[in-house]
């Protein structure tokens, strides 16, 4: 059954006079008048992504280049990830948890802030696309697990191993001393968050990864979180995050950025508030490494990090650059 559908036929009295001051309080005039995502100049496609994942930006401007929607853009962007076993932190070839097992976390939101997420789902090599039919074929907004994979199946997906030769001999490794630790740049979860902006001027995003290798099995990081790995607001703008989820979901990252961003606060200065708010609660500490990514209404982008070595890919008609950004740590 379609989510509009089963919305517009289940009893939403209650729910509704609950959020009736929410709603007000959001609609709010004066906030409107303080929020950067005021368009002074027209919007032209872009696209961006963490980290340096080249094909997949080229894919998603490819499809933003047929008058596509930025939704199938960030979709089509990231399956290249996922899709490719090479890349040992997304989809296929992501390396496994403590017990030997490949599970893979996503979420997808779009410009009407209708969203989808899949947590510890297994066998599915495109946990993405899984995520937007959760998102456009169900009344929920995250499946879990075996409901998740067995949702899958009945989509259409098909099984998959999703470890490699390669995966699968670096467990065997991992398992003689069976530690886990954090490589600050040489992340063991490179997850790849992509934002885009249409033709339209429309907003949506996109997060996927395999997770911490050698995780404690069943854990889940920010990356399929709505409002800590990823939030999209189609008048303000667009977050999403990498790292170690932990920090992020403690202060709901990406969430933050975008409500610095509808005070008015750019891109870059969202960004760098976010890292400096999870670094307050975290005073001293050098051992882990996050990084944020933003988009404004405008197109204008930012990143910011705790290390150096955080990067980023943009996509637009100027060109297709890997943006080092600033960091919390010099």
């Amino acid at each position: 059954m379609k989510r509009r559908k089963f919305l517009k036929n289940s009893s939403l009295t209650t729910a509704g006079a609950l959020s009736a001051p929410l709603l007000a309080s959001c609609n709010n005039t004066e906030t409107k008048k303080e929020t950067s995502s005021t368009v002074s100049n027209p919007v032209k496609p872009i696209v961006i992504c963490t980290w340096n994942f080249k094909n997949a930006t080229a894919k998603a401007w490819e499809v933003l280049q047929t008058d596509a929607s930025a939704l199938d853009a960030v979709e089509l962007g990231v399956m290249v990830e996922e899709a490719d076993p090479t890349n040992e932190t997304v989809g296929k070839g992501g390396r496994p948890d403590r017990d030997g097992n490949v599970t893979l976390d996503a979420c997808i939101m779009d410009k009407d802030s209708n969203c989808g997420a899949v947590v510890y789902l297994q066998n599915i090599a495109h946990p993405i696309s899984v995520a937007r039919k959760v998102m456009e074929e169900t009344p929920h907004i995250i499946l879990a697990g075996k409901g998740a994979e067995q949702f899958a199946y009945e989509k259409g997906f098909k099984k998959e191993d999703l470890l490699t030769e390669s995966t699968r001999k670096q467990y065997e490794e991992w398992k003689k001393n069976s530690k886990y630790e954090t490589i600050i740049n040489i992340e063991n979860h490179d997850t790849i968050g992509m934002l885009a902006i249409d033709k339209k001027g429309d907003i949506a995003g996109a997060c996927t990864t395999s997770g911490m290798a050698y995780k404690v099995a069943g854990r889940v990081g920010d990356s399929p979180i709505i409002g800590a790995g990823l939030f999209v607001d189609n008048e303000v703008g667009g977050a999403t995050a990498t790292g170690v989820g932990e920090e992020v979901i403690r202060t709901v990252g990406s969430f933050l950025i975008v409500e610095l961003m509808r005070q008015g606060k750019s891109p870059q200065e969202a960004c760098e508030e976010g890292v400096k708010r999870i670094m307050a609660k975290n005073k001293d500490r050098k051992d882990f490494q996050i990084g944020f990514l933003a988009i404004n209404k405008n197109g204008e982008t930012g990143g910011y990090c705790v290390h150096p070595g955080f990067t980023y890919r943009k996509y637009d008609a100027s060109g297709h650059d890997n943006i080092q950004v600033s960091s919390f740590y010099r």
